[in-house]
């Protein structure tokens, strides 16, 4: 069996090679296809698991809080915070999935220079903690990021907000905000540094401060929520669940059901990059039809001979698909080592993307690598065409040998 199928395939080959122009042509146009089919998906991949890395370390891979926290407006600020933060946190970290937990407080209010004031939506953390966690997820634009510990209420603005209010590190600046009780209360405090997140409209609002200055602010020891940052990302649903189970008052939320953004994105590019991959897959399939149907019609006497001297229709169908096979194999495999290349060229010479919409920043180009992606992409061609080579042969092989012989 192997012995025959082996000829067979010597037989598809040296077919191929009879034109070896319309070979090449058929074999580069698959291989282009594929590559870039690979190329779009790899850059698709990137940005999912960019962008999800992003989300999770913005929230946490989980965020506990208060059932009402998630899906009610508050009346009054930290009207549906925890309390016991403490001991919460403590039974959190000895959960051997945990690498740490954060705490936030959330909260808007004005901030003024003394002749200018502006809406602030502000954020409490514990700078120590989150800047060490989270990584560099800020551009220090001047000064210094906050310190967990300082004797002196202290906040870190964003570049827009900077700006319009004409502060700079080192300038003093009030904070209006309602306290948890309802009433108004200022306090006076230093800019630290100022940072840029990347997104203008963010900046000109964001104000982050250590998370004890924001509590005497609003006059209340809650936190809006904890945020949970687990091992890997992996553990995310095992870790949800056990939680969820272990405190029932509360809601455990994922890093995904807050990832708006992370889920529009890759709805659009499930549908753009689908819906590029099915043309270009249908072109590469055009293209190795027509070559087929080409090298079928000159042959057709040949075939008509092959018949008339005992030769299968079934086994001219499997040549025939073979044929179909080899280019498209070929073509694809060319096309994978193609995008393989430029995969990991770009990880050596680095290219910079443009600043998406709404963002001030670029980000580097990078295509992933996933072998999965590769083997199904491979299979899908080979497949494909050894489907149309067959269609399109099936007519021929099966013609009358008197019809097939008279053919010109």
């Amino acid at each position: 069996m192997n012995i025959a199928m082996n000829m067979w395939l010597k037989f598809a080959i040296q077919n191929t090679l009879r034109n070896r122009r319309r070979s090449l042509v058929t074999v580069s146009i698959a291989a282009l296809g594929t590559a870039a089919i690979l190329l779009a998906g790899g850059f698709a991949l990137f940005t999912y698991e960019a962008l999800a890395q992003a989300a999770a370390r913005a929230t946490g891979h989980l965020i506990l809080g208060k059932p009402d926290h998630f899906v009610r407006d508050e009346d009054t600020p930290m009207q549906h915070g925890i309390d016991d933060v403490a001991q919460l946190r403590a039974q959190l970290l000895a959960d051997p999935s945990v690498r740490q937990v954060l705490p936030k407080v959330e909260f808007s209010g004005l901030i003024s220079n003394g002749d200018k004031s502006t809406i602030m939506m502000a954020a409490g953390v514990e700078p120590d903690s989150e800047f060490a966690v989270k990584g560099p997820f800020l551009k220090l634009v001047a000064g210094s990021v906050l310190a967990s510990g300082s004797p002196d209420a202290e906040i870190m603005l964003g570049e827009g907000l900077a700006r319009s209010l004409k502060a700079q590190p080192g300038s003093s600046l009030t904070l209006l905000a309602s306290t948890s009780e309802g009433a108004m209360n200022a306090m006076d405090v230093r800019v630290k540094g100022i940072f840029s997140t990347g997104v203008p409209d963010i900046d000109k609002r964001l104000v982050y401060t250590d998370i004890v200055t924001a509590q005497k602010l609003l006059v209340t020891q809650r936190v809006s929520s904890l945020g949970i940052f687990l091992d890997r990302m992996e553990s995310t649903p095992l870790v949800q669940q056990r939680l969820s189970a272990q405190y029932p008052t509360l809601t455990v939320q994922t890093w995904m059901d807050q990832a708006f953004f992370y889920k529009s994105v890759r709805d659009l590019y499930n549908r753009i990059f689908g819906a590029l991959g099915l043309i270009i897959g249908v072109i590469v399939v055009f293209v190795v039809t027509n070559a087929m149907a080409m090298a079928i019609i000159e042959r057709t006497r040949e075939i008509g001979t092959l018949r008339a001297m005992g030769t299968l229709p079934s086994q001219l169908l499997r040549t025939l698909a073979l044929e179909g096979m080899v280019l498209g194999g070929v073509g694809a495999v060319t096309g994978a080592f193609l995008s393989l290349a430029v995969s990991v060229m770009l990880y050596v010479v680095p290219v910079n993307m443009p600043p998406p919409p709404g963002r001030s920043e670029g980000y580097p180009l990078n295509i992933s690598i996933d072998p999965w992606m590769y083997f199904f992409t491979l299979v899908t061609m080979v497949v494909l065409t050894m489907a149309a080579s067959s269609l399109v042969a099936r007519k021929t092989v099966n013609m009358a040998v008197v019809d097939a012989l008279a053919h010109t």
